[in-house]
This record gives structure tokens, sequence and C-alpha cells, in this order.
């Protein structure tokens, strides 16, 4: 069975699997990444997190990732993991694991994928306050989306 490496899931997730997708003889250093619920956000209190994805466009934008960094870092295996749905402070919203014969590619690779899934990954995120909640819209929060998702011209669907 072929494992795969890019996914947007529905259950919780756990770091011991996407080692196991990286984990080669040849690995020196294997880094991971692991993006949890944080409680305060600029200075309010974070009950939970919706997340929201476009799942088949989402998981090639990771895979789109993963080759950027095999063509970055040629000796670099790369397995990544995001989470969708409702999230409470704490749950695990996204792993990355990369494996390298040594060390500093592994790092430098493990950060450029959070950075890139950020910036081009289709995921929605919806903040649950203490006071209220809003769709926070784009990864990097530069752009909001108070419908939960970008307005697309002539997408009557909502």
């Amino acid at each position: 069975m072929t494992k795969k490496l890019f996914e947007i899931v529905e259950n919780p997730i756990t770091v011991g699997p996407l080692i196991d997708k990286v984990m080669r003889r040849e690995a020196g250093a294997i880094t991971t990444f692991i993006g949890t619920v944080r409680e305060i956000t600029n200075g309010k209190r974070t009950i939970n997190l919706e997340y929201q994805a476009y799942k088949p466009m989402a998981e090639k934008m990771l895979k789109q990732i993963g080759d950027e960094i095999t063509e970055k870092w040629p000796s670099t295996y790369v397995a990544i993991t995001h989470r969708v749905g409702k999230l409470d402070i704490s749950d695990i919203a996204v792993i990355i694991a990369v494996s390298s014969p040594h060390r500093k590619p592994a790092y430098e690779a493990n950060e450029y994928a959070i950075e890139r899934i950020k910036q081009i990954v289709p995921i929605w995120k919806k903040e649950q306050w203490e006071d209220g909640k809003a769709w926070i819209g784009d990864q990097l929060e530069n752009i909001p989306y108070p419908k939960g998702k970008p307005d697309i011209k002539g997408d009557d669907h909502d």
C-alpha cells in the first residue's frame, strides 16, 4: 500500500504516523512541526477554531509544496497532514514531517512548508472567542472571509 503523504483529515492527528511516512535508512535527521490551537490570539481568549478546506485543491497544493521542497532540498522526504473541522485549545491542526541525511535541510524545509501552507493552501479558519466569532479567512490572516470562504465571482452556491 502506498503511503498518502499529503492529507486533509477530519480526525485528530498524531506525529508518529507522519514520522513513519518519512523514515528511511538514509535519514540522519527528521524534523517535525506541530501546529496547535492556542488560547490567546491578539489579546482575545479563543474558545475553539473551525477549519474548512477545499479538500481536493488543498491536498493538491500540499503536494505542490512537497514537490517544491524536494526541488530545493533534493535529499528530503516530506509528509503533511492538516486537520479540518472544530478544534479545541491544544488540539493539533497541522503536522509537517521532513527527513533528510542532515539536519539543516530538514529544518529549512520544514519552515518553508508551514510558510507555503499559509500562502497557497485553500484552508479557512473561524475563531470562536469569548465575545463572539469571526471567519479569519486566509491562513496569513490578511483577507477576511465573512462568509467563511472567498467571494468567487459567479459562485451562487450559498
